[in-house]
């Protein structure tokens, strides 16, 4: 290679880094455990200019039924406590919970999701009321949660969507 051709790379790797860099901070995972510690599934978060697309895969869950799946406030999942140190339903705007309430839904708010028959819940799901950073409604920090009955959209604080089943902190 000429001495040219190589200062032609070197700075077009250059000028890529930060590109690269701006892009790596678009993106966050976030691993699930379950209430026994174990892992048990994974997230890929993407920011777009409107909100958070979130791809998920978890297992171990009741099969055959649709379970409320929601942003949390605090970025704990603590599994000893059934994951009540991640807090209440992620919520800057002080909003009612729910999709059906008349001052709702807040931020943490999203569609309920189907577990197939084989226990795994498998997932694209967008929320636009949520931005991963820098900003009043960001959620890298914060914990996603798997709750095990459907959320009603309605009932005040969290949809009547009972136990919490598995949990992740967003990365």
């Amino acid at each position: 290679m000429t001495k040219t051709l190589i200062a032609a790379i070197a700075i077009a790797a250059g000028l890529a880094a930060p590109a690269l860099a701006q892009q790596n901070s678009q993106t966050a995972t976030a691993t699930f455990n379950n209430t026994d510690g174990k892992e048990s599934g994974r997230a890929t978060l993407t920011s777009t200019a409107n909100g958070v697309l979130f791809e998920v895969e978890i297992s171990d869950l009741p099969p055959g039924k649709w379970v409320a799946f929601h942003v949390h406030e605090t970025g704990t999942c603590e599994h000893g406590d059934h994951f009540k140190s991640a807090g209440a339903h992620f919520n800057p705007t002080n909003k009612d919970h729910g999709y059906l309430a008349s001052n709702g839904p807040h931020a943490g708010d999203m569609p309920n999701q189907y577990v197939g028959s084989d226990g795994v819940l498998r997932a694209q799901v967008f929320n636009s009321f949520v931005s991963l950073d820098d900003k009043e409604n960001g959620i890298r920090g914060r914990a996603l949660m798997i709750h095990d009955r459907s959320d009603d959209y309605r009932s005040q604080p969290a949809g009547d969507a009972g136990d919490r089943l598995s949990c992740a902190v967003v990365r």
